[in-house]
This record gives C-alpha cells, sequence and structure tokens, in this order.
C-alpha cells in the first residue's frame, strides 16, 4: 500500500470515528423525540418536526465529515465569526465554562463552511473544559484581522498539553486527556486545511494552552 493509500485510509478511520462521536447528541434528541410521540400522539407534531431536524442535522455531519476524508476543499462563504462561537458553545452548559471574548471589529467575517468551522471551535472549547478536571475553566477567544486573514486564539487557563505530547497534539490517537480519544484535534487540523488555514498550539503552560487558527477573511 503506497503512502497515499495510507494517508486516505487514515483519514477514512479518523472521520469515521468523529462521525460516530458527532452523531451521538443528535440521535439521542431524535431516540427521545421518537418517545414523546409515542406517548401523546394527539400533541405529536412538535416531536416529530424535530426529528425531521435533527435527521437533516445527522445527514449533513455525514456528508460535510466524508467530504474532509475525500480531501475535497470545504464549501466555503463568508460567515460573522461571533456566530460562529455562538454555535460552537451551543451544546455546552452555561456553567461549563467563563468566556471572555474580543472579536475586532465585531463584524469580523470569515471565508468557511459554517457547520464544518463550529465543530473546529467545539473541539477547542471542549478540550479545554475536559482538560479542566471538573473546574470550570476562564476560556477566551481573540479574533482580529490580518490582512487577507483571519488570526484566532482561543487560550484556557487549565493544565496545558503536556510537553511530551505538544510536538504529536494534531496526531490522531494523541490526547493528553483522560478518556479523550485523540481525534478532535486532528479533525480540526483536517478542517482548517481544507479551509486553505492552519491551527498550531501557539503555547502551552501549567497555567494554560493557547491554540491559534488561521484562516482566510471575508470583507
Amino acid at each position: 500500500m503506497d503512502s497515499q493509500a495510507k494517508e486516505r485510509l487514515a483519514a477514512i478511520g479518523e472521520i469515521a470515528a468523529e462521525v460516530a462521536h458527532e452523531l451521538r447528541n443528535t440521535l439521542q434528541v431524535i431516540a427521545a423525540s421518537a418517545y414523546l410521540a409515542r406517548q401523546d400522539p394527539p400533541a405529536s407534531l412538535q416531536h416529530i418536526l424535530k426529528i425531521e431536524k435533527n435527521a437533516r442535522v445527522a445527514h449533513g455531519i455525514v456528508d460535510d465529515l466524508m467530504s474532509l476524508a475525500r480531501g475535497e476543499p470545504a464549501h466555503a462563504e463568508p460567515v460573522l465569526f461571533a456566530e460562529i462561537v455562538v454555535a460552537a458553545r451551543a451544546d455546552v452548559s452555561p456553567d461549563a465554562a467563563v468566556w471572555t471574548d474580543a472579536i475586532a471589529p465585531s463584524d469580523l467575517r470569515v471565508r468557511a463552511h459554517p457547520g464544518l468551522l463550529t465543530r473546529l471551535f467545539h473541539v477547542l472549547y471542549e478540550n479545554a473544559i475536559g482538560a479542566s478536571q471538573g473546574r470550570p475553566p476562564q476560556i477566551s477567544t481573540q479574533a482580529w484581522a490580518d490582512g487577507a486573514r483571519v488570526i484566532i486564539e482561543v487560550a484556557d487557563d487549565g493544565p496545558g498539553v503536556p510537553r511530551d505530547i505538544a510536538p504529536r497534539i494534531f496526531d490522531p490517537l494523541v490526547t493528553g486527556r483522560t478518556g479523550g480519544t485523540g481525534l478532535g484535534l486532528a479533525l480540526a487540523r483536517r478542517i482548517a486545511a481544507a479551509h486553505g488555514g492552519t491551527i498550531e498550539l501557539a503555547a502551552t503552560t501549567t497555567a494554560g494552552a493557547t491554540f491559534r487558527v488561521e484562516l482566510p477573511g471575508a470583507r
């Protein structure tokens, strides 16, 4: 098997595992809605609509992530970065972290696929919360334009990335978190690359970690 075939096989494995992870919450909503609809058929319309909505979400997740496995570029459009931040936290408990945002200007836009970019930042937020061992971390998101590019930094005050794995933190199955899959940051790297962007671990100490994402801007 040549190196290109091995890379494609590895990508499919990563994406398949992440599809399973991403679909878990959506399928739970579908199952719960189906159960509630059976309990009260005359009032079931709202539950059926929720099932239909989440079925569409699930279909989109599979399509989006499998396109990454095939190495396709992301279908990008101008999006408000502030909306990406809100969407990335939609499934996070309000008490899970203390958030600080500095987006300048407030209507800063990036050229991106909204769903995929939301997943990238959800990974960063989820990892910061998971690494903090039950203590709500301080998580800051800073974003600014640098010429035709947009720079975003996500920093937390958790324990940081262990130095022995920091150089490999974006490799599949490498994780510093107990119970972590080691797939989230590998997916984040693929998403950034599919947008013509980059992601890197900009800093890590025992007082926290900072990830820097660079993406195409959209005027």
